[in-house]
Formats: structure tokens, C-alpha cells, sequence
């Protein structure tokens, strides 16, 4: 085989790798839900409000969110990146809310209940992406 023939199939391989690489496919979902604002205060959540419902420490200065158990059942699970409509960066869900609550997200703002009382309470479309299950292992 020529050298040339070489310099192809390799070509071909790594094109067909590289389309592998691409980004990842998803289920995106877009809801629109009420938007409220929480901080880390035992008041507004519990004996240990630095604490969530999924048993993770809140850290003040990141972008969490707090979801209503429907948008969990949604897909909206643990850990997921969140974009909210208005905000740049992306929030994740680290918390959940009381089961009384329906399509509502509760953004976590650190201890500044100024800040909190200022957003108050507003209709926001988010969008996030589910993974597609493997049809392999499931």
C-alpha cells in the first residue's frame, strides 16, 4: 500500500473519531416556572440551613437553584446545569423544595436577604438537557 493510501485511511479515522467528539447529545427541555429567591437561614429552611435536601453543603458565592419535586420527575435531577432566562452563567440544582410546590425553582442567594426580598417572585423559562439513556444498559 502506498504511503498516500495511508495519509487517507487515517484521515478517515480520525474524521470519524473527531464526530464522536462532538457535543454531546441531549434531550433539552425549556419550562416556564416561578422563580423565588432563598438564603441559608435557619428561618426560611431548617435547623441546618447550610445543608441541602440532597445532603449537599451550600457554599455562598455559587449558582444554586432549588427545584419543586415535578420538575425533578422532569428530569431536572440533582446536579444538573441549569440556564435561567436573564441570568449569563448557569445555576445547578443542589436542592429540592417542600412537595407543595409546582413548576418553581428557589435561587439561592448566600445570606443577603435584601438581595433575595429584591427579586421576590417572578415567571422565568429555564432550559437544561437530559442525557439520553443507553439503550444498552437500560
Amino acid at each position: 500500500m502506498k504511503l498516500s493510501h495511508y495519509v487517507i485511511a487515517l484521515g478517515c479515522i480520525s474524521l470519524s473519531n473527531c464526530s464522536n467528539h462532538t457535543k454531546d447529545n441531549c434531550i433539552k427541555n425549556t419550562f416556564q416556572v416561578t422563580a423565588t429567591a432563598y438564603n441559608s437561614l435557619a428561618y426560611q429552611t431548617n435547623s441546618n440551613p447550610n445543608i441541602t435536601a440532597f445532603g449537599d453543603s451550600l457554599k455562598p458565592g455559587l449558582r444554586y437553584i432549588a427545584v419543586s419535586r415535578d420538575l425533578l420527575d422532569s428530569g431536572l435531577i440533582h446536579n444538573t446545569k441549569v440556564k435561567i432566562q436573564g441570568f449569563d452563567s448557569l445555576f445547578t440544582v443542589k436542592d429540592k423544595m417542600n412537595r407543595r410546590y409546582r413548576k418553581r425553582i428557589d435561587i439561592y442567594m448566600d445570606n443577603d436577604v435584601i438581595k433575595a426580598i429584591k427579586w421576590g417572585k417572578k415567571k422565568v423559562v429555564i432550559e437544561y438537557c437530559i442525557q439520553p439513556k443507553d439503550s444498552i444498559t437500560n
